[in-house]
């Protein structure tokens, strides 16, 4: 198993360019994207997207994997026929963008089922389950080679447990062993930072826990930090660090020591954050010293580990 780590484009989103992130990736030694979905995305043509390929490629950068940013595919758990319809074919929009792009993997958080509803969550995951059952098909026809689904840090957002995990993968998984010329596999796209505390902020699954659980079916993941309850997300600063629980260097560990179980030979772990305050002058400028701040931490972990 090959491990090595990138960035997912989010918190650039109306802030600044894609050539100042591909210059800031390439001079902190990140070569791998994971591009994350904006609302014009699923509007824009062909050609912007081979456009940002090729400009991505003119920096050294190759986008490996392209991910929702905005809980956006939720449609297939409200029980709304017109938001599954849209749900569906934004999807499929996805498929093709990341074809595009050139990513091997395309995915989403499934969804949520409504608080006032939370009955209903079950026939949102068999909703959900049904159209990916086909658009495994379809990403098979494109060339991809996986789709993927988050875990979650909510219950009303499946998969939170084990238990959601097994029973939404084992029936993907199913699916492709019962047609694997016509489908491709279906991974996890983990969070380091995830895990489900309850209504009491009572811990119920560690982060750590339940990332080490995914492992043999996680492809990909995300890097970030937390706090005791996963309640907020930030990066890997110096006071960052101090306050968070996520331990990188036993992170990288795990990983490696790990190395047998996941499911594919290269995985990519993409720094996720959201960085500063959005759109302020005070907040803005303060981006690219975040990204660079994290990406030397997360380097720094994976050197002592190979040392």
């Amino acid at each position: 198993m090959v491990f090595d780590i990138g960035v997912k484009s989010d918190p650039i989103e109306y802030r600044y360019s894609y050539e100042w992130l591909f210059a800031l990736m390439r001079d902190s030694g990140v070569g791998k994207l994971q591009l994350g979905s904006f609302f014009e995305l699923y509007s824009l043509e062909d050609a912007w997207f081979r456009d940002l390929r090729s400009l991505a490629s003119s920096y050294g950068i190759a986008i490996t994997s392209l991910f929702t940013a905005h809980r956006e595919l939720g449609g297939f758990f409200n029980g709304d026929a017109a938001m599954e319809r849209v749900a569906r074919r934004n999807y499929e929009r996805l498929i093709e963008v990341a074809a595009l792009v050139g990513a091997r993997y395309v995915g989403s958080n499934p969804g949520a089922a409504y608080r006032d509803r939370m009955a209903d969550k079950d026939a949102g995951i068999a909703c959900y389950l049904r159209h990916m059952k086909e658009l495994m098909v379809g990403a098979k026809e494109l060339g991809l080679s996986a789709l993927t689904m988050e875990p979650m840090s909510c219950s009303a957002e499946p998969p939170s447990t084990p238990g959601e995990m097994e029973r939404m993968l084992g029936e993907l998984e199913r699916e492709h062993e019962r047609e694997p010329g016509r489908t491709v596999p279906f991974y996890l796209c983990g969070d380091i930072s995830h895990g489900l505390a309850d209504r009491d902020s009572r811990v119920v699954h560690g982060n750590v826990e339940l990332f080490e659980f995914e492992i043999p079916r996680m492809c990909e993941f995300h890097i970030k930090n937390t706090d005791a309850v996963f309640g907020s997300t930030f990066g890997f600063g110096e006071e960052e660090r101090r306050r968070g629980i996520v331990d990188l260097e036993a992170l990288v560990a795990l990983v490696h020591r790990r190395a047998a179980d996941w499911p594919v030979r290269e995985v990519i772990g993409y720094l996720e954050i959201g960085g500063p305050k959005l759109g302020r002058d005070y907040s803005d400028h303060r981006l690219g010293a975040q990204l660079g701040e994290s990406l030397a931490a997360i380097r720094a972990a994976l050197g002592a580990a190979s040392s």
